[in-house]
């Protein structure tokens, strides 16, 4: 039985079934292991895991602990309560916003792209070429932010780099604009996410694209690319406090077991923390040479999990409600045994949204698209439910040609 016990409880004769560090980089081979010494339980402080799942059938068990299923129900349960305080309905349809959030998707990734590579070789950054694109960027999300936000997870792994850079960027405006803030506001958080990982064009490909375990060094390697990011903006001519705080701190975490001054609570900035956030849901559902993305639905929950220790829980709780239990283009299975693709969630009850029905399940055979509200009754349009998120990679879909 897969239990989850905190690390204070993990005992040498225990099998590890998973870490729940799912984003993290860490010194084991694998997720799954025999805990042979107090040395490994030791390795598991030391970075950051707090709380791990244990498998009672091959070591040693702990009786009261709760099962994984048990966890998942009450997860499930805060989430749709926390989710459901927050209902807004967007100024311009997805269907009309998407065209333009496309080519203003494209443009980010040609310039950050550019940028980038000229910091490889060598040439000072120019982040004044960021400000009509990010500017773009903040028009479409205030339009509507699922279409800009749902084109974002569309990543080549060749590019990962540059396209999580745009897609952090456009996460933390949609973050943002939960908080009402001024345009400049948005627009600058924009542009610190756009350059969080300026830093690793100082890092070799070899490391960055390993598909195995980290050495110590390689990871120390990985780690100084927060300072070189800081080192490289020192030198950049305009460059606000707001995006260089989200630069300098998106990889500490709340309870100080980040990197790479182990910053704690409110001596991190809240933009900061909100950064944080961002790139590890982007990380965890994003397709990597060595590991397939998380389905953003499961990556919500393991966040708002993880809210006790790494993360603000009233921040995770504010992003849970700007992106949804179901971002839009996400794939879900309904009830009917029909795949369906998020079309929106505005002003509704956000366990049933509105989705296209785009594929028969039994059958294993595309359907002709239809769309369902719901959150409408039998007979309107609805009577048919969600009953789990799906991978669109496991099923071979390409959910956005459907949107």
């Amino acid at each position: 039985m897969i239990k989850k016990i905190s690390v204070a409880q993990l005992k040498p004769g225990m099998f590890v079934k998973d870490m729940d560090c799912g984003w993290m980089e860490h010194p084991f081979l694998t997720d799954s292991f025999t805990v042979r010494s107090d040395k490994d339980i030791e390795k598991m402080i030391a970075n950051g895991i707090h709380e791990l799942y244990i498998d009672s059938e091959k070591g040693l068990d702990v009786v009261d602990a709760p099962t994984s299923i048990e966890v998942e129900e009450t997860i499930t349960r805060k989430i749709i309560e926390v989710a459901n305080k927050f209902k807004e309905v967007e100024a311009v349809s997805l269907h009309d916003e998407l065209p333009n959030a496309r080519r203003v998707r494209d443009e980010a990734n040609q310039v950050i792209g550019e940028l980038m590579m000229g910091v490889r070789q060598g040439k000072k950054v120019e982040t004044e070429r960021l400000d009509p694109v990010v500017n773009r960027m903040s028009e479409s999300i205030l339009r509507n932010k699922d279409a800009l936000v749902s084109l974002c997870r569309i990543k080549e792994k060749d590019n990962y780099t540059f396209l999580h850079s745009v897609s952090v960027g456009a996460l933390l405006m949609c973050f943002t604009r939960v908080f009402r803030p001024k345009p400049d506001d948005m627009e600058l958080v924009g542009i610190g996410g756009m350059l969080h990982d300026i830093g690793k064009t100082m890092v070799p490909d070899r490391i960055l694209n390993k598909p195995g375990a980290l050495t110590p060094e390689e990871f120390v390697t990985i780690q100084m690319h927060v300072q070189h990011g800081q080192n490289i903006l020192s030198g950049a001519r305009s460059i606000s406090q707001t995006s260089f705080d989200v630069v300098a701190q998106h990889h500490e975490r709340y309870d100080g077991t980040g990197y790479p001054l182990k910053l704690k609570g409110a001596e991190m900035s809240v933009y900061g923390q909100m950064a944080s956030i961002v790139d590890v849901y982007d990380a965890m559902t994003s397709n990597r040479v060595y590991r397939v993305g998380m389905d953003p639905t499961l990556a919500v929950k393991k966040m708002f999990e993880w809210s006790r220790s790494h993360f603000d829980p009233e921040l995770i709780q504010i992003f849970v409600r700007s992106i949804g239990i179901y971002p839009v283009g996400s794939l879900v299975m309904l009830e009917s045994k029909r795949l369906a693709i998020i079309l929106n969630q505005d002003g509704r009850d956000l366990t049933r949204p509105a989705v296209r029905a785009i594929y028969d399940a039994n059958k294993r055979c595309f359907i002709a698209p239809q769309d369902i509200d719901l959150s409408a009754n039998l007979g309107r349009g609805g009577g048919d439910r969600i009953t789990s998120p799906e991978s669109s990679t496991k099923w071979g879909i390409d959910a956005h040609q459907f949107l």
